[in-house]
């Protein structure tokens, strides 16, 4: 039923653009969620996911109920504390315990079986298949590359790492940002490597801490020519929550002062009220959350800063932007990327100019 919820309302509000896919993990290939949207909802396109437990995520989701708890643990998922153990459960009815973490099996997979788990699903009837992979090591990188492209994947998406669930045993989820840097810098050499061997890598994009204009824009430039696309998750649900709020402190009439200089109804604090009116009509406002009104003002905000900057580095295309519109603040950051840094970026074109 949750699905149904979450593809009912895409199909919706769309409008041509774009496509909505399901992603997998370990669980959810077992339980045969492929076979059911594809049945039910027709849906064209299928991600493949390495390894739920691949950012050493903690718990996936809580359980509040001692029902459901048991539930999915009979459908094979990890659930701690043990639901069907008398203690947990003497603890749950005495209130001592609240809820349970569900946490997914780790998926180990070979060549030959990734290779056979695509056709499967091209067999079944998906017309593209794409595969997001975590903060593996480079070995398992090199693998989600050159196995994406023997597999002729439509998308492979890389996940630097920052993020998570905020259920995670260690800090690595809250603090670190360098794997992002060093995951994309490795991923591009790879693809070249492919491509110097006449091999197409597949199509990539990039995921890791994204949430502002400049760092879609390099992104898109520290893989080029081989990203097409930014992946961004928390950046975006962020304005949806500030949203969702909002409307509640409507309904309760405690709009805080932050939000009230901005006015006191939803057309005056959302600056693209009109803009999502006039997409789906004026009747169908009322069916339409302030979050996801938060979320398109937000979108909005990254699509007009993302054409200024471009438009500063002469890029009208996003099939033009390049490395060349890089360079690097820090000789560290030279070592890792490979992007010039600054005081020798366009040296050599300089020096080709004075001396021409």
């Amino acid at each position: 039923p949750d699905m149904d919820r979450r593809i009912e309302p895409y199909r919706r509000y769309h409008n041509g653009y774009g496509e909505i896919l399901v992603q997998m993990n370990v669980e959810d290939a077992r339980l045969g969620a492929a076979e059911y949207v594809n049945r039910k909802h027709g849906l064209e396109t299928i991600e493949l996911k390495w390894g739920q437990g691949a950012k050493c995520i903690g718990g996936e989701i809580k359980v509040g109920s001692l029902e459901r708890a048991l539930q999915l643990q009979q459908r094979g998922y990890i659930v701690t504390p043990d639901p069907s153990d008398p203690t947990s459960q003497s603890a749950f009815r005495s209130g001592a315990l609240k809820e349970v973490e569900r946490h997914s099996r780790l998926g180990f997979i070979d060549e030959q079986a990734f290779l056979e788990a695509v056709q499967r699903l091209r067999d079944i009837g998906f017309k593209r298949i794409t595969l997001k992979t975590g903060a593996y090591s480079l070995r398992e990188l090199a693998m989600a590359i050159k196995w994406g492209s023997k597999a002729h994947i439509d998308l492979l998406t890389i996940d630097g790492a920052p993020g998570g669930t905020g259920m995670s045993p260690w800090r690595m989820m809250e603090e670190w940002g360098i794997p992002s840097l060093y995951l994309h810098s490795a991923a591009y050499d790879f693809c070249q490597r492919l491509a110097a061997r006449g091999e197409r890598p597949p199509d990539i994009a990039f995921a890791g801490g994204f949430s502002s204009e400049d760092g879609v824009f390099k992104g898109l430039a520290l893989g080029a020519p081989y990203v097409k696309a930014i992946c961004m998750g928390r950046a975006l649900m962020i304005p949806g929550m500030v949203g969702k709020n909002i409307a509640r402190w409507l309904a309760e009439g405690k709009l805080p002062s932050t939000v009230s200089q901005f006015g006191s109804t939803p057309e005056e604090i959302f600056v693209c009220y009109e803009e999502v009116k006039n997409l789906v009509g004026a009747d169908e406002m009322k069916n339409i959350p302030l979050g996801a009104i938060g979320i398109y003002s937000y979108v909005q905000k990254l699509k007009v800063g993302l054409q200024q900057i471009m438009a500063g580095n002469r890029n009208f295309n996003i099939t033009t932007i390049s490395r060349m519109d890089l360079m690097s603040l820090t000789e560290d950051c030279v070592k890792v990327t490979g992007i010039p840094y600054v005081m020798n970026a366009y040296r050599e074109e300089a020096l080709a100019v004075l001396e021409g």
